[in-house]
């Protein structure tokens, strides 16, 4: 009788928890190695505690990559329709709002009991609590052993799903990259990829806690790169909100290559400038008493005003309006791991086949989720990369390491 295939799995969030159900529902046995106390911990914080897990609407931009012919491939190789099929085996019942999935409990938990439910119906081991030091071969054809604080396990495949730095949870520390760096991977650099962004101006503290629609321009090296528009926090030390969140992988590494960033928001984006400055004319017009400080206040945040009137040199309505549609803010960096969602950079594509994520330098070696060199824009992009890759991962892995037809 065949020894069913034993598979390691290096991280139980999101893609690691996918892996070890799918190579578990093909019959292998899977051990889950965590290192925090409990497996799922970052998927309780996705969606501001409600789970976006997918999107049914893939915008060409929703992934970036230095190989994005790569990651095509995977999410062809299990798709969103395939995702939601999934959950739906689970018992979920979902919600979509402007093509963003929620659980219709509106609680991450749900997925994350769904899941661990499902692990332990197939047989999947959690070891948690449980600190890995190596990653190695026993022979160079043969299996695997991962050395740590709990013991040595081995296994037929590793799968690396150990996750980024990004996060404010405990044990988001991107170990998993030099795990990578270790077995001969290149990592391209790592940096946040949707996080708040830090602007140079000493007037951030009198705006801070303000929530308004703008239209945000992203501007490098004094050229429009890309546009968003939501919802925009203005913090003590710049801006954040989801279409900052969009803009920030680009600004990031542009402030990595040491290059010129700067954000141009629109306060007003329903109308033009000229239509602003003329209804700012019609405000004074029906009170003449007031100061432009008092007329702003009338559309405007009262926060704003003051700032908005200390930045024009000439007390004109044409240039009010110009400075609430054209205000700039240098960016001067971003906020720390703690703040961001998710990481740009990791494993180097190049190097893993997109068939299978089975690494080209290390056969029995796979990888799945964040420490590829992938990174989603909001929306539920990134849980959906997550998904698809530990799918990927947790069948080929499974299969005695032959690598399926396109």
């Amino acid at each position: 009788m065949t020894r069913p295939r034993e598979i390691l799995v290096v991280g139980g969030g999101a893609s690691g928890l996918m892996a070890a159900i799918t190579a578990a529902r093909a019959g292998a046995g899977v051990t889950v190695l965590e290192h925090e106390s409990a497996c799922g911990k970052k998927i309780l914080a996705t969606g501001n505690g409600r789970c976006n897990l997918t999107n049914t609407r893939m915008a060409p931009d929703a992934y970036r990559s230095h190989e994005p012919k790569a990651v095509a491939q995977v999410l062809r190789r299990f798709t969103v329709e395939d995702t939601l099929d999934f959950f739906a085996g689970l018992g979920l019942y979902t919600r979509e709002r402007d093509g963003w999935v929620y659980p219709y409990s509106q609680q991450a938990r749900t997925v994350l009991h769904l899941l661990l439910s499902e692990a332990e119906r197939t047989g999947v081991k959690l070891q948690t609590e449980t600190k890995l030091w190596e990653i190695s071969k026993i022979s160079p054809k043969g299996r695997w052993q991962v050395m740590t604080d709990r013991g040595r396990f081995e296994g037929d495949a590793v799968i690396l799903a150990a996750g980024s730095k990004a996060s404010n949870l405990p044990g988001a520390d991107g170990s998993g990259y030099a795990l990578a760096k270790s077995l001969g991977h290149k990592i391209h650099p790592v940096l946040p990829a949707l996080a708040p962004l830090t602007g140079e101006g000493n007037y951030f503290k009198q705006w801070a806690g303000l929530r308004m629609e703008a239209q945000v321009c992203l501007r490098l090296d004094k050229k429009n790169a890309k546009r968003e528009r939501g919802e925009v926090q203005l913090t003590d030390y710049g801006v954040s909100g989801i279409p900052v969140f969009q803009l920030s992988r680009y600004a990031t590494e542009a402030l990595h290559e040491k290059r010129q960033a700067e954000l141009i928001l629109d306060f007003f984006p329903p109308c033009s400038e000229k239509k602003l400055e003329n209804l700012l004319l019609e405000k004074k017009s029906q009170s003449p008493e007031k100061d432009w400080t008092e007329i702003l206040r009338g559309i405007f945040p009262d926060k704003l005003c003051p700032i908005v009137m200390k930045r024009v040199r000439e007390k004109h309505p044409r240039q009010i309006a110009r400075q609430l549609k054209c205000w700039s803010v240098p960016v001067k960096g971003w906020k720390d791991y703690a703040f961001a969602q998710v990481c740009m950079g990791g494993v180097d594509l190049r190097q893993v086949d997109p068939r299978t994520l089975e690494s080209k330098l290390q056969r029995g070696l796979y990888f799945a989720g964040e420490i590829l060199d992938v990174d989603g824009a909001c929306g539920g992009y990134n849980l959906q990369w997550a998904w698809s890759s530990g799918a990927v991962a947790g069948r080929a892995a499974s299969q005695k390491g032959k690598k399926e037809s396109i």
